[in-house]
């Protein structure tokens, strides 16, 4: 074990240093196989990695599903999701909260990504609450909040990570994420509902209840990313396509989607195949980084220690995912969430499988907890995003807002970890 905690400790302090996540892990990777075996055997695992991440079929989901996001961004679709969500919940007390966690939901199931959606939703739903005299907190803790969202529901790149990392259906875990998202989202409105029940000023009704016409002329707005949700998800639930063809599909959709919209020109279309490109190839360095510390880590005792360490202090399997748990939490004040999650689910997906749980299941226990990292002080890279948007918000006014949706994600963890059929209920249909 002292070994990999030795790499894990020379790996931080080169992440503290500034390096790169990706070649921070790669590095210690490289010499610490180099040091166990030998520089022959560190160099031909290098190069087996690198060629085998290029080449891999599977991998090819993630450009896809980058490339899909990324048009619908450029169809600068947020406004009209929120204007729909707004149709229907705007009367109400805390109505804009409301509605703002429900556009985040429907705006990150398709970008599936937690910043990009809380910076995108800053701009369109936080002047709209703050011109109905809505409490800064609230405001910005709903937009911190639904951000989270990102990366639960589907397709979420960091699903489709952890499945590459653990050999799992990627199918499979975007049917899993379905319910713990719904529960997501109920838990999040709950929340925002129990603050203005508390504080009938923090959230005043917006205007009055619009009636079905308005309603469906707001929803008319959105259709066509409806259709394209629907048209994914439902394709790889129904098996007529799998996970890859599916990305394919949902990119080409969405191409055409930006193109009908009007937002879609040569020079457009040029950024959003250069962004791509970019996150992808930023993506593909931190995984081969990350296969190659995980494969160091492999070559320690490190794995055999935990299940060790488990067996001596007579911990119950619940205790180990509960402390696993904490650990995702305290590790997201320093990690962004892709590189956390490469860095620790080679190390512990082994002693989790050895426990006798679902990987599937685990999964999303780890994207939850990794969700409740980024809204959790002192850190929280969603509210650090909103700060850097929002600067005439106080960070402590933030903290205080997204505080009540930290206690509903804490009710939803336990609740999942209680429970693991309503991760596992949907999955268990697709074979």
């Amino acid at each position: 074990m002292t070994e990999a905690l030795l790499g894990f400790a020379a790996m931080l302090a080169l992440i503290m240093l500034q390096v790169p996540v990706a070649f921070a892990m790669a590095l210690v990777g490289l010499v610490g196989t180099a040091l166990i075996r030998n520089w022959s055997s560190a160099y031909a695992m290098a190069g087996s990695m690198v060629y085998e991440s290029g080449f891999q079929y599977t991998l090819s989901v993630l450009p896809l599903f980058i490339l899909m996001g990324n048009f619908i961004t450029q169809a600068r679709l947020s406004k009209e999701l929120y204007n729909a969500a707004h149709a229907f919940l705007g009367h109400r007390r805390g109505g804009l909260s409301l509605s703002t966690i429900l556009a985040c939901g429907g705006f990150s199931a398709v970008c599936g990504s937690s910043l990009a959606t809380a910076a995108t939703m800053s701009k369109v739903a936080y002047p709209e609450m703050r011109r109905f005299g809505y409490d800064p907190a609230l405001a910005t803790g709903s937009i911190a909040a639904g951000g989270t969202l990102g990366i639960l529901l589907p397709p979420s790149i960091v699903m489709v990570v952890y499945c590459i990392l653990t050999e799992q259906s990627i199918g499979k875990m975007f049917a899993a994420g379905l319910i713990p998202g719904a529960l997501a989202i109920l838990l999040y409105l709950l929340a925002s509902a129990w603050v203005t029940w508390r504080n009938p000023n923090a959230g005043p009704a917006a205007g009055e209840r619009q009636g079905w016409p308005a309603r469906w002329q707001a929803i008319k707005k959105v259709w066509g990313l409806l259709v394209l949700f629907g048209i994914v998800m439902g394709g790889i639930y129904g098996g007529i396509f799998t996970s890859t063809e599916a990305a394919g599909i949902g990119a080409f959709g969405a191409m055409l989607f930006s193109l009908l919209r009007g937002t879609l020109t040569w020079r457009s279309l040029s950024e959003v195949l250069i962004e791509s490109t970019q996150t992808t190839g930023m993506l593909f360095m931190v995984i081969i980084g990350a296969l190659l510390f995980a494969n160091f880590i492999n070559f320690t005792s490190l794995p055999d220690d935990l299940k060790a360490m488990v067996m001596q202090f007579d911990l119950s399997p619940y205790t180990v995912i509960i402390l696993i748990s904490l650990l995702y939490i305290v590790l997201g004040a320093v990690l962004e969430s892709m590189s956390m999650i490469l860095l620790t689910v080679p190390v512990f997906y082994p002693l989790v499988q050895y426990l006798g749980f679902d990987l599937i299941w685990f999964g999303i226990i780890v994207v939850v907890v990794t969700e409740i990292s980024f809204i959790t002080p002192p850190f929280g890279m969603n509210v650090i995003v909103l700060r850097s948007l929002l600067p005439e918000v106080p960070l402590a006014t933030m903290y205080r807002g997204v505080m009540p949706f930290v206690f509903a994600d804490i009710i939803r963890l336990a609740i999942l970890i209680a429970f693991p059929v309503l991760s596992l209920y949907l999955p268990r249909y697709l074979g």
